[in-house]
């Protein structure tokens, strides 16, 4: 009989391997399946709490979302689609990265399984998840049809990476939320569509018209935008801030020695005469008479249970962290199980947490032992009822750690905060002892403060202070006199300060803009988009002349657009969904509706905010330096060398992208045959002097379409000058001139083609000069390339010779003449003659073959690029390529 089998899918590989650790007592086996490499598998035999049988389980996972979606086809051409249309376009799924096969891969290890068991981040966006996996699995779901224990698929949910939280889960499992995964697929929907149609319309028309804008995307985002709003409002109240002069009294009691300053009662006044007059009528008095002392009890009250908002907070405000690198460092603390799960709302502890374990666990640290030895001594204070949002404990230390233990000073302090949190909420509270001293001074009234800690109480454990230092004061009695010093302060008010990150987030956190796990991601968009930037040490954020314009623009035509009422009520909506209480169709439909009718009013006054970028932005006519000449008017372009990167011909009114990765852009005196357009030098930084010739019509409008793909045109993984891959016509990508079949052209692949390359296998091998007049083989598609040393003088190919053994263009390399090497004739591949005149750098891949000087191979000319792509190799070179001088 055969053994029944799960499989278990967690989020991260490291998750998973934790997991399995725990629930195998450190038993299973490791393997890889050759699909997905970066996702290990690990098995082991377990008892299955549901059929009480052994089972053996397969423990592995994704990388995130599986699945992503997009526009169909036609509808990512910037330039050939009206991004009105998008309010209504199609939307596909598709994979999230290709490249790691993980639907294949899901698959495959899902074949023949008989229960799936999904450990995936407990939030909705985890429960999105656990959906695509089902799906890639091929695995049927059935929502409330059957008892849980009647279906093979289930859901773990846990909070943090112990022994004692994951078997738990592993012995309750429940059934996946369908109602919480379609909330999370509305709100993808209504992201794309909206973000896309406005950024796409404000991205092509500013760029059209503005050259120094430094930023490649002008985007617009639905909790991006209003969180922007918030940065930029705050800016305003600055400009439009008045100083006011105020004038007040200030008073110095001299007691027991010490020079002590009191308040005036009427605090300050913005009328001098008056002041003047008090002070007149103040300092005839000699001495100053104690009216009253009296003596009160404050208490500053202990922390809640910590929540993300109010880790974000302190992060930003104590430790200078930006919200999204404190994320980052919180979620790798909880995958490596120092932490609970650090995405929660909740404040308030479970009545089952075992808060005096916890405390008991860190009696052994060496920085808040002496702390935790004093609440297992005097017993931990109830903790304070904080907010219970439903969704996780708060975050918590699951794991004692010392700072040897992680893996740099970011985790440690943030581990560090959660810890002190943790112990200052069971701490009792800091009670203090105020006494307030009132003087009379004729008939105004002074007051002096003094603070006596009664009980440090929470306070040391908070913020790591040994000792509170007491504000005291003298001994004063009603009716004893003292001498004084009165004199008039005259000051001015001042605005209030940029707005903090701290601040930002507690505003986002009122207004209901993003979630604990989307606010990070929204400020960070607002800086890397160049609309605000970050002081480092104050962490306050300073709105930039794009970010303002934008905003100003906004509320110009409909300040809707930037208010952060309409995201809060989107949010509301997609909680419904979640909750199982309103219809995912009809929720995206009325948003997208409301958002088309302020598409059409909005692009109807977009010309209004040419006011605003006017003032900020210089013309693109006036931008840049003459660079490469027209192939239309024959005048020269002008490059604009700040982000988007391209070339503007002022006379045709034309601007054309350039690749976007780090680069360099050289003029050369070469030109395309096909349109008569200068050719630009385009050298990749730091990839061992890897270029290529590209010609900007071409680049933009690639003559031959099956040719037309190029992964040096876009930084990997990463969009073009417009966001998206250059289309137009709804024809794909661009095209370099390596990548050009044309053989009248002479850095054309048809002129210049060596071999099919052995380590991308899609790409193909050029030999190709530089502007220094040195000589290199560089692949077409990766980052393979073999740099001939400075002693080759010349290289040119053999006409219609070819390597017997891996099919190579033979080539003819002659040397300088004082080099003492004769000329080489045949493959500079094998054999072990032309290995000592080149250098070999393989691409970003492992490499398949060969060794790092000159043992490359490639794959012939058989092989062609193969795939329908129609690119073999070219039969009839032009001279200009046979021969390179």
């Amino acid at each position: 009989m055969r053994r029944r089998s799960a499989l278990m899918v967690a989020e991260k590989p490291s998750l998973a391997a934790s997991i399995a650790s725990i629930l195998s007592n450190n038993q299973a086996h490791k393997r890889i399946n050759k699909i997905c490499p970066s996702c290990p598998v690990h098995e082991f035999q377990q008892v299955f709490p549901v059929t009480k049988e052994t089972v053996l389980f397969k423990m592995t996972s994704v990388c995130g979302h599986v699945m992503g979606i997009d526009f169909s086809g036609k509808y990512n051409n910037w330039d050939g689609t009206d991004p009105r249309e998008l309010f209504s376009a199609p939307i596909l799924k598709k994979e999230t990265n290709p490249r790691m096969h993980m639907v294949n891969f899901l698959n495959s290890e899902g074949r023949e399984i008989d229960y799936l068991i999904l450990w995936l981040d407990c939030d909705k966006e985890g429960e999105n998840i656990c959906f695509e996996v089902i799906d890639a699995t091929g695995l049927a779901y059935t929502h409330g049809k059957r008892s849980p224990y009647q279906q093979n698929i289930f859901r773990a949910k846990f909070s943090a990476i112990t022994p004692k939280d994951i078997r738990k889960s592993f012995e309750q499992l429940i059934q996946p939320n369908p109602d919480e995964a379609r909330s999370v697929d509305a709100r993808m929907e209504l992201d794309l569509r909206i973000g896309c149609a406005f950024t796409r319309l404000q991205t092509r028309y500013f760029h059209q018209k503005y050259g120094d804008l430094e930023s490649a995307l002008i985007s617009y985002g639905p909790c991006q935008t209003p969180t922007l709003s918030f940065c930029v409002e705050r800016l305003d109240e600055i400009l439009s801030f008045s100083p006011r002069s105020y004038w007040q009294l200030k008073l110095i009691i001299t007691a027991a020695g010490k020079q002590l300053t009191a308040s005036w009662s009427r605090g300050r006044m913005f009328e001098k005469h008056q002041v003047e007059e008090l002070f007149k009528k103040t300092r005839s008095n000699s001495k100053a008479v104690v009216r009253s002392v009296s003596r009160k009890e404050s208490v500053r009250t202990r922390p809640v249970a910590l929540n993300s908002v109010e880790m974000l907070r302190r992060a930003s405000e104590k430790l200078k962290m930006s919200p999204h690198h404190t994320m980052q460092v919180a979620e790798r603390l909880y995958t490596q199980g120092y932490i609970s799960y650090p995405r929660t709302e909740t404040t308030h502890y479970p009545y089952n947490y075992a808060i005096s374990d916890v405390i008991k666990e860190h009696t052994a640290s060496t920085h808040w032992g002496d702390i935790a030895r004093d609440l297992v001594r005097n017993g931990p204070e109830r903790p304070r009822e904080g907010h219970d949002a439903g969704d996780h404990p708060p975050i918590t230390p699951t794991r004692l750690a010392n700072e040897a233990d992680l893996w740099d000073q970011s985790s440690w302090r943030l581990y560090e905060l959660v810890v002190r949190n943790f112990l200052a909420s069971v701490s009792y509270d800091c009670l203090c002892m105020d006494t307030i001293v009132v003087f009379d001074l004729g008939s105004e009234a002074f007051s002096v403060t003094g603070k006596q800690y009664v009980r440090a109480g929470f306070f040391p454990v908070l913020y790591g202070i040994n000792k509170l230092d007491d504000e005291s004061i003298p001994e004063f009695k009603v009716g004893e006199m003292y001498p004084f010093a009165l004199s008039i302060v005259e000051g001015q008010t001042r605005p209030p300060d940029y707005l903090s990150e701290s601040e930002l987030i507690s505003l986002m956190e009122k207004h209901g803009i993003g979630t604990d796990a989307s606010i990070p991601v929204h400020i960070n968009n607002i800086c890397t988009r160049n609309y605000v930037r970050v002081d480092a040490s104050s962490r306050h954020l300073f709105p930039t002349d794009l970010g303002i314009s934008l905003i100003h623009g906004y509320r110009m035509i409909d300040h809707e657009l930037c208010l952060p009422t309409m995201r809060a009520q989107i949010e509301r909506e997609l909680g419904l969904i979640a909750k199982g209480q309103a219809e995912y169709r009809e929720i995206v439909s009325n948003a997208t509706r409301m958002f088309l009718h302020k598409y059409d009013y909005f692009i109807e006054n977009l010309p209004k905010m040419d006011e605003l970028f006017e003032v900020c932005f210089t013309a693109l006519s006036d931008t840049g330096k003459p660079f490469t000449r027209c192939g239309k008017c024959r005048r020269f372009m002008k490059i604009i060398i700040s982000r988007p990167y391209r070339l503007h011909c002022s006379i045709c009114k034309e601007t054309y992208s350039l690749p976007q990765n780090e680069c360099t852009f050289q003029p050369s005196e070469k030109v395309c045959p096909i349109d008569r357009f200068e050719l630009v030098f385009h050298l990749l930084n730091g990839k061992k002097g890897h270029f290529f010739y590209l010609c900007p019509y071409c680049y933009n409008y690639p003559p031959f379409q099956e040719n037309s793909h190029n992964d040096f045109a876009t930084p990997r993984g990463g969009a073009t000058p417009r966001g998206e891959p250059v289309t137009r016509g709804g024809r794909m990508n661009s095209m370099l001139c390596a990548q050009c079949p044309n053989p009248t052209c002479e850095e054309s692949l048809a002129s210049n083609s060596v071999a099919a390359c052995n380590e991308c296998d899609t790409g193909f091998l050029l030999l190709q000069q530089t502007n220094q007049k040195k000589f290199k083989v560089q692949c077409n598609e990766c980052y393979v390339v073999i740099n001939f040393k400075d002693r080759v003088d010349r290289v040119r190919f053999i006409e219609g010779e070819f390597c017997e053994d891996c099919g190579t263009a033979f080539l003819s390399v002659s040397f300088k003449k004082d080099s003492g090497f004769e000329k080489f004739k045949g493959c500079v591949f094998c054999g072990e003659e032309m290995k000592v005149h080149g250098d070999f750098y393989a691409s970003d891949r492992q490499s398949r073959g060969g060794s790092s000087r000159g043992g490359y191979r490639g794959r012939g000319r058989g092989r062609g690029r193969g795939r329908g792509r129609g690119r073999g190799r070219a039969s009839g070179r032009g001279r200009s390529g046979r021969e390179r001088m």
